[in-house]
């Protein structure tokens, strides 16, 4: 009988990691996930699945935690989904934002190349590490420019993956996935503050909705989508890097329209200019080409961004009973 397959997954409490964990139960491996004791975010997005999951204590600041918990957990494979993702958050905190966007990849590579060799590795890379884009649309040979700490710290960290996989012939891939969404979103992301945004209107909660630039285009897709592209990556006999994404782009004010629509609202009426939501730098048009996905990994999105819009504002008039 074939052993059962096992993962571990850092930042299993996000948004991708609870998705994540439910593919991969349904595949049935048996799932490990890493958590910080200092942690804010809770257990939410894993409380339907808490029962079948294994969850150790480790930090990506913390070298030891993270060879103690590959040292436990032998896992087959090792998603490494855990960063302070916050593009905004990382010009306040870009210290911070190194330690564990950049190095914290670096620790856990280590801890494999120490203790469990054999692991296949994902790296959490991301479209914002194009960020000044050289071409349009990116694809896996477009140079990175990042506009932010977040995007370098991501590059860094997307680098250092290619290292060690050249170095010491780990099986480590980067992801480079392009902006994902879904219900489960932080409320600090703009999709996510817009569906919120307009659930609360909805509801007498709010009378408007502040948004910075309208005109940045984005390359939106839904999360439950990307993750079944992050275990394919692993799956090949031969490791490769790939961009993931829609290849459809839409700007923050088509997001604004349709979740507004989808409410029954005219957004025109509750949304105000705020200079104060603008980012020192930006990045203006992030679109995938995600070709080698498709041809390489059968890798198709099935849900569109209208429907995730709409999916995103009804989960939110839902959870304020704005329906």
């Amino acid at each position: 009988m074939a052993e059962r397959r096992r993962a571990l997954i850092t930042g299993i409490t996000g948004q991708d990691g609870s998705y994540l964990a439910e593919l991969l139960l349904a595949k049935d491996y048996e799932v490990f996930g890493v958590v910080r004791r200092t942690s804010h975010h809770g257990l939410a997005r894993i409380d339907h699945i808490a029962d079948r999951i294994t969850l150790l204590p480790a930090d990506l600041l913390d070298q030891h935690s993270l060879t103690v918990a590959l040292q436990q957990t032998k896992p087959h494979e090792v998603y490494n989904l855990a960063a302070q993702s916050y593009v905004p958050t990382s010009w306040s905190q870009p210290v911070l934002t190194g330690e564990f966007t950049a190095l914290g990849v670096t620790r856990m590579l280590e801890a494999i190349r120490l203790v469990h060799p054999t692991a296949r590795f994902y790296q959490a890379s991301s479209s914002e590490m194009f960020g000044k884009v050289t071409e349009t649309p990116q694809r896996e040979t477009t140079p990175f420019y990042p506009r932010s700490p977040y995007g370098v710290a991501k590059a860094y960290g997307h680098w250092i993956t290619v290292n060690y996989r050249e170095s010491y012939n780990i099986y480590a891939v980067s992801g480079i996935l392009f902006n994902h969404e879904s219900p489960r979103r932080g409320i600090e992301f703009v999709t996510r503050k817009v569906t919120d945004g307009v659930a609360r209107i909805k509801a007498g909660l709010a009378s408007e909705l502040r948004l910075g630039n309208l005109d940045a285009h984005r390359d939106w897709g839904y999360a439950g989508d990307y993750v079944d592209a992050m275990w394919r990556m692993l799956q090949p006999d031969t490791p490769q890097d790939y961009v993931i994404g829609t290849g459809v782009m839409h700007s923050v004010r088509d997001l604004v329209e349709v979740a507004f629509s989808r409410a029954g609202l005219d957004w025109q009426k509750y949304v105000r200019l705020d200079p104060a939501f603008i980012r020192p730098a930006e990045v203006d048009l992030l679109l995938a080409d995600a070709t080698l996905a498709r041809e390489r990994l059968g890798w198709t999105p099935t849900v569109g961004f209208r429907q995730l819009i709409e999916m995103m504002v009804d989960a939110d008039l839902a959870r304020l009973g704005a329906r």
